[in-house]
């Protein structure tokens, strides 16, 4: 009797050790949250867009025709990184978020990449710019996937240096993506000849720039470089050009701007501003039809931000890695890990990889804004002047202070 009771256990044990291996085998239930500014100053290139294409990628991956279970959720995290980190904490631990993409303000970034690392969940940031996030502040959870602070800098302050702006006064916003900006920024000019003679800080989402573009225009600089975003661009941008800064001799260098930061300037005042950028919408053939079923779909009718595009395009690779390896989102690190482990290919970004540190690499393209007279028809705001080729346009990783490189 004895026997039979223990033959009873052992059996019984066997099977829910069998039991719980298969449920881990066949997990394919995966929450993706898109985390962004919902409703401030980079809710048009992030927002309710960076959803809707971490959705689009969702349908794209052909998952959910094999029996996944999907879901993506969003938050605001209102440019505070206090409220972004609340908001993650209570997606990984209520909510049973797998992953958090799109995440723009660096600020927000930072500490909600360091929460990622600790919930061993995954973060794939295409929003903000901080080069730190594959740098001194990588974690084996996070990929940044769409543009950084050096890109930027390596794309629009060396060709404007070279061009002749050979002298730069910065207005730089008071945060973590501002520092990093103008940081990267002051390299690559000094490293094509050029000097930076003042800067000045403002705070976030101001309304009123003129103290700082008055001591940009008395700096007397061939070049004024803007290293802010959103709404805090396009309102210097507009404030500068009221100030006559561009009739006076000097050039405005929009050092992050996104194409609904065109689209809200209009071309009459953003006529042959110079932006790089790595996703543009008229690129080619698979770039233009993501773009207008993305249109379609968007209350506000607008094409894609590159921010949005990377939502896009690193939701589709994350979700390539969850398929190879059969399931089981909840292991972050491994997650990502696959990700690195497998080449990155996409209809907006085309081929690329995933580096040790985390950050992807794709070209990045140097752009002039048209003229009302040179642009076609809605939304043709760009004209190609130069493409930078991946392995040029991010950290080189023999320059890069990621942790995760030490052997």
């Amino acid at each position: 009797m004895r026997m039979k009771s223990f033959t009873s256990l052992l059996l019984g044990t066997a099977l829910t050790l069998a039991g719980t291996g298969l449920a881990l085998a066949q997990d394919k239930v995966v929450k993706i949250g898109s985390l962004s500014d919902q409703s401030g100053l980079y809710a048009d290139l992030g927002g309710p867009g960076s959803t809707l294409a971490a959705q689009m990628a969702v349908e794209d991956s052909g998952l959910t025709g094999k029996g996944w279970k999907i879901d993506v959720i969003s938050g605001d995290h209102l440019n505070k990184p206090d409220v972004g980190v609340n908001i993650a904490r209570q997606w990984f631990d209520v909510e049973k978020v797998d992953a958090i993409v799109d995440v723009p303000n660096s600020g927000v970034a930072l500490a909600v990449s360091n929460l990622v690392k600790e919930k061993n969940g995954v973060l794939i940031d295409s929003a903000a710019g901080t080069s730190d996030l594959t740098n001194a502040q990588c974690t084996p959870n996070t990929v940044h996937w769409t543009f950084d602070t050096y890109m930027l800098a390596h794309g629009t302050g060396t060709a404007l240096t070279k061009a002749g702006g050979n002298t730069w006064f910065f207005v730089t916003a008071d945060y973590a993506f501002g520092a990093a900006l103008e940081r990267d920024t002051t390299a690559a000019v000094e490293a094509a000849g050029g000097k930076v003679v003042g800067g000045v800080k403002h705070p976030l989402n101001t309304a009123d720039f003129s103290s700082f573009l008055l001591q940009a225009q008395a700096s007397k600089a061939k070049v004024v470089g803007l290293a802010n975003a959103g709404g805090d661009t396009t309102n210097a941008i507009k404030q500068a050009a009221e100030f006559g800064l561009t009739a006076g001799g000097q050039k405005l260098a929009g050092l992050l701007m996104f194409i609904s930061d065109i689209h809200s300037l209009g071309l009459s005042t953003a006529k042959g501003l110079n932006l790089t950028e790595t996703f543009y919408w008229d690129m080619n053939d698979q770039t233009r039809a993501f773009s207008k079923r993305f249109q379609a779909r968007m209350k506000t009718h607008a094409m894609p931000t590159m921010a949005q595009a990377g939502v896009y395009a690193g939701t589709l690779h994350y979700l390539k890695a969850l398929e190879a390896l059969g399931g089981n989102p909840h292991d972050g690190a491994k997650v990502v890990a696959k990700m690195k482990d497998i080449p990155t290919d996409d209809p907006l970004f085309g081929k690329g990889s995933i580096e040790p540190n985390g950050r992807a690499i794709h070209p990045a393209y140097l752009f002039e804004v048209k003229s009302p007279e040179e642009s076609k028809g809605p939304w043709d705001y760009y004209k190609l002047m130069a493409t930078i080729p991946a392995d040029e346009a991010f950290t080189p990783l023999a320059k890069s202070t990621c942790a995760l490189l030490k052997k």
